[in-house]
This record gives structure tokens, C-alpha cells and sequence, in this order.
């Protein structure tokens, strides 16, 4: 009893602190695996409304909506909104932009740096049922049907965001609810982590900066919604994610993966899923990433990948056995992003004074082939844009 009150106030104190976490063991992890209910059959609960509110959290967490978009000229883009509130007492929020160059003539990789754009918003409020997200400058709502998303920005004054994305297929979260759970007691975690995805959307709108459009009035495009809550310190949860975002011409396929810190095991939870413009073909907490080949950054003296490979697995709606593979070299990087020179400087107060915290984010992007076998069927191939993130935090 008093072993499991000692950790009980080791664990508090760490998450309002931010202080290094003891040794609590892979016992202390519930994974979103745990919610479902046949782990043998369909993994996935499809989205409503609901699950697209803002919780807003009274205790330390980190809440996120981020759009993805991959544009018909080739621009490749996210825009973020942040909700940090830090030990229930400072609630800071955040709007980001990146925006990467469309190809050369010839296919090769543009290599223009991207137009980065990170800036904190000031009276920041929701609305009375917390779908619509409002701060000076900003507004992203949710349409009354549940269905789409609109974000207009001019929080950073040279830059103009007005983006509408029109959810295709439907959206989902593994298990009963997304929730990967930490602690001793599965039914009241001390934190936990959830994930809402929308994998396959229209995107149409603009983005102008300094004047200048990045993409005719006609052009559209496809995208990503990843609705994500962090509730404890960041650095507690993960030390590494991955992150895939495929859009094909008939499929997408999206793939969100972390591994904990020492403090629960190392162990890697990982959920995943394809889908086209009606159906969700698989989705699954079976799939895993992995990089069969690395090279050392010196810089910052971490691994980055030169090769990736995604497999997904699971059944599809009438139980048929689905597996899909992506195998591709990493190529050259897009970017490299320095987090704690990004975050609010109350959280990387916080996140600097652990040990060994070193978050940075590696961003690629270039045309691939997914291989997707469905039961008996063929198995066939789809050229589409490949966007990934490999974020490392601690060892």
C-alpha cells in the first residue's frame, strides 16, 4: 500500500512539475488495444460529431487539431491549433502554418525553405459546445452537419489562411474510444493519450502570403485532420512518434505510432488506416513503422531515417484479412524543426528541464506506391504523395 502511494505521489508530482518519471513498468500502460473488443476482428469505432470536441482539459495536458494538405499544384502544407494548459493554472494557445514548395519542372524536390509561421493568439475562447475553436484572428469551426471544417486566419499579418476540408470517407478511432491510458488503475489513469482521425478530405480555399497566392482559384486538393490530446507532460508520454500521411488518387492511408519512455516499458503503440472516398477499407492497431536503414545527424546527434516501411494489417468490413505495405527511401529532408525553440517559453521552461529531452521533428515528402492486398483479391498498387514525421524526444 504505501509502495503504491509513494509512486502515486512520484507520478503527481512529476506531471506538475515535469520532473524525470520513476520506473513505473509496461504494467502501467494501458494501450488503446485494451478497448477493443474483438482484437481478432474489426479494431475501429467511426467518428461523430461528438468525438470532434475540444475537451479543454482543467489539468496539464496538450490538445491539438492539425490539417494536412497535399494541393493539386503540388504544395504540401499543415496548419495547427494549440491548447497547452500547463499544471491547470497557464492556458496558453498557439496557430502554425508550414507550407512546402511545390516540385521542379523535372519532379526533383524544390529546395526553398518552407514557409514557417508560428505565432501565439491572444483571447482564446470555444464556443458553448466546444466544436468551434475562436481567438483573436482566428476562427475554425466546425459545420453544423458534422462533416466539414473551415479555418480562417490572419494571426500572422503576411500571411492569409482560408481553407475548407470536406471530410470523404468516413472518420474513426481505434477501440471504444482512441485512449491509450497511463497508470496503475486502467479505469482512473493519471494521464492518457487519444486520437480522433478524419484520413481522407477535399481541401479547397487559399493560403496567400505576402500578397501572393500558392495556388490558383481552381485548384483543390486532398488532406488530413489528426485530433490529438496529450493529457500529461508531453515528454512523459512519448519519446519517439511517427507519423504517415499518404493521398492517393483512390486511397489514403494514415498511420500515427509512439513509443514511451523508459518509465512505462519502451513499448510502441501504433493505429493505423486506408480508406477511399466511401468506405474505411481497414483500420487497426496491428500496423507498425520501421527503418530499415538510418544515418547518424550529427548536428544533433540523433538517427534519422534513410529508409521507411509501413505495413498495415487487419480485416476490412466484411472480415477479410487486409494488408498493405509502403517501402521507400526517406530521400532528402524537407526539414528539420527544433521544437523547443517553436513551444511557448512557459512550456519549454518545463520540457528543457528534463533530462535528455531533445525534441526534434524530421519532415519528408515524395511520391511512393502503396501495396494493398484485400482477402483474395489481386493485390494492387497506388502512386500517391507520401508526407512523414519522425519526431524524436528522449532516449
Amino acid at each position: 500500500m504505501f509502495s503504491w502511494a509513494t509512486k502515486q505521489i512520484q507520478s503527481t508530482l512529476s506531471t506538475v512539475a515535469g520532473t524525470a518519471e520513476p520506473i513505473y513498468g509496461p504494467d502501467a500502460l494501458h494501450p488503446v488495444t485494451k478497448t477493443i473488443a474483438d482484437i481478432n476482428g474489426d479494431h475501429k469505432t467511426i467518428t461523430t460529431k461528438e468525438d470532434l470536441k475540444w475537451l479543454a482539459l482543467d489539468f496539464t495536458n496538450l490538445e491539438t487539431q492539425t490539417f494536412y494538405f497535399c494541393m493539386d499544384n503540388g504544395v504540401l502544407g499543415l496548419v495547427q491549433a494549440i491548447y497547452s494548459n500547463v499544471v491547470g493554472v497557464h492556458i496558453t494557445t498557439q496557430f502554425s502554418l508550414k507550407l512546402f514548395h511545390p516540385p521542379n519542372a523535372d519532379g526533383s524536390r524544390n529546395s526553398a525553405p518552407p514557409v514557417w509561421s508560428t505565432r501565439a493568439v491572444e483571447n482564446q475562447v470555444f464556443d458553448e459546445d466546444q466544436y468551434n475553436f475562436y481567438a483573436d484572428d482566428l476562427a475554425i469551426e466546425l459545420s453544423e452537419d458534422g462533416n466539414s471544417f473551415t479555418i480562417k486566419s490572419i494571426v500572422d499579418p503576411e500571411i492569409a489562411v482560408d481553407l475548407k476540408f470536406t471530410r470523404k470517407s468516413p472518420g474513426f478511432k481505434i477501440g471504444k474510444d482512441g485512449r491509450t491510458g497511463f497508470g496503475w488503475d486502467a479505469a482512473n489513469p493519471w494521464g492518457f493519450l487519444r486520437h480522433v482521425f478524419w484520413p481522407r478530405c477535399h481541401v479547397e480555399g487559399s493560403v496567400v502570403v505576402k500578397g501572393e497566392r500558392w495556388w490558383a482559384e481552381e485548384v483543390a486538393g486532398k488532406g488530413f485532420l489528426s485530433m490529438a490530446i496529450q493529457a500529461m507532460k508531453p515528454h512523459h508520454a512519448a519519446s519517439k512518434w511517427n507519423v504517415l500521411n499518404f493521398q492517393g488518387p483512390n486511397v489514403s492511408a494514415i498511420m500515427m505510432e509512439f513509443t514511451t519512455p523508459p518509465s512505462y516499458g519502451g513499448q510502441t503503440v501504433n493505429v493505423s488506416g486506408i480508406v477511399d472516398d466511401n468506405e474505411i477499407i481497414v483500420a487497426s492497431a496491428a500496423g507498425d513503422s520501421s527503418f530499415p536503414a538510418i544515418q547518424r545527424d550529427k548536428e544533433v546527434e540523433w538517427d534519422e531515417p534513410t529508409k521507411f516501411k509501413y505495413t498495415f494489417r487487419g480485416k476490412d468490413g466484411k472480415g477479410r484479412d487486409v494488408l498493405a505495405t509502403l517501402e521507400a527511401d526517406a530521400g532528402p529532408r524537407l526539414d528539420r524543426v527544433d521544437v523547443l525553440k517553436e513551444v511557448p517559453a512557459f512550456v519549454k521552461k518545463i520540457v528543457s528541464g528534463a533530462a535528455g529531452t531533445r525534441p526534434y521533428i524530421y519532415q519528408y515528402t515524395a511520391k511512393q506506391k502503396l501495396k494493398l492486398k484485400i482477402g483474395d483479391e489481386p493485390e494492387r498498387e497506388e502512386e500517391g504523395i507520401l508526407y512523414s514525421e519522425v519526431s524524436v524526444i528522449s532516449e
